[in-house]
């Protein structure tokens, strides 16, 4: 086997280390492996992480795998490889927010939560837009009782805090802070290596969500190439038929072709009604699905009982115009 990558790490505990390991991928007959040799009292053993043809799966493999290793505190030998290079008010940032996950307030964080659901509904916008669960902790954890010390927070600025800072305050002054504003003190009671782990567990988190991602669309590339219907290709990867359906469209953005699956699902489609919606797409644009639902099928169709198939339709219908237009682009 031929190595294309090798790079050695060290555990440290109070200065001495405990333990060594070696992360290494190499290629054989045009098949790729990758693992991880672990040195301790008991000797060597390696692990293979991955084995198989796609590199970019690889790569997927190796983040997620590596960034858990990190958290248990594995170091690279050359000191720079995987740090974040966090400085000012970043850095101060991130410790703020790796004390808040780490010291939880659960009733005002609950409370918090039934304010953001009922604002939400109430200015039909998403919790999100309102305040992220993040933000939610740190107010929850610090408790500001004035405006002053609600923008000391991250995520909070004058809009936000214009906004909704007197609803906030009027929860937040019902409870004695823990520990007062400023908040430098923060800065001593997260140290570099608690700080590190907790970076490295939301790397961990983010890289999981990346390469389960990953295998789906494997997946359905897969189910493309096999001659699935959306239904079957649905029960494989365990999702909605509207989520597979904006996958495709995801993939066609990447450059693969989802044609045969495209044409599979709208065999039954009358050809007259496919032009009537190419030709709202050409008139009206590709950008919101509604406009184009009522110009072709009129304005009661958005309540109508099968929207969902209809606007089904519209996405198959959608790539198929995108890439048209696209090849027209390029062969101009």
């Amino acid at each position: 086997m031929r190595i294309i990558f090798l790079n050695s790490l060290e555990k440290r505990e109070a200065g001495a280390v405990v333990g060594s390991a070696q992360v290494w991928m190499g290629e054989e007959e045009s098949m790729w492996r990758m693992g991880w040799n672990e040195i301790t009292a008991d000797g060597e053993q390696e692990y293979i992480w991955y084995e198989g043809s796609s590199w970019s799966e690889m790569l997927h493999v190796y983040r997620h795998r590596l960034v858990i290793k990190l958290g248990e505190g594995f170091q690279p030998t050359v000191e720079g490889v995987w740090e974040d290079q966090l400085r000012g008010k970043a850095m101060t940032a991130q410790k703020l927010i790796c004390y808040s996950e780490g010291h939880p307030n659960e009733p005002v964080y609950t409370e918090l939560c039934n304010w953001r659901r009922k604002k939400a509904s109430t200015e039909r916008k998403a919790p999100y837009l309102i305040a992220s669960n993040r933000l939610l902790r740190l107010i929850s954890v610090f408790l500001p009782h004035t405006l002053e010390e609600l923008l000391q927070l991250p995520g909070v600025g004058q809009n936000k805090a214009g906004e909704f800072g007197d609803e906030l305050l009027e929860m937040t002054r019902r409870h004695p802070q823990p520990s007062p504003f400023p908040l430098d003190w923060v800065e001593e009671e997260v140290n570099q290596e608690t700080l590190r782990s907790w970076l490295y567990k939301q790397k961990e988190a983010k890289f999981r969500v990346e390469m389960e991602k990953y295998g789906v669309r494997r997946k359905l590339l897969e189910g493309i190439a096999e001659g699935l219907s959306v239904e079957q290709i649905r029960e494989r990867v365990a999702m909605g038929r509207r989520e597979v359906i904006e996958l495709l469209e995801e993939l066609e953005k990447d450059g693969y072709s989802t044609e045969p699956l495209v044409n599979k699902e709208l065999q039954e489609m009358p050809d007259v009604e496919q032009t009537a919606v190419m030709e709202a797409y050409e008139e009206l644009g590709d950008a919101f699905l509604k406009p184009v639902l009522q110009r072709v099928y009129g304005q009661e169709a958005a309540e109508a009982e099968d929207r969902e198939m209809l606007y089904e339709r519209l996405r198959l219908i959608r790539i198929r115009f995108r890439r048209d237009r696209s090849t027209v682009r390029d062969a101009g």
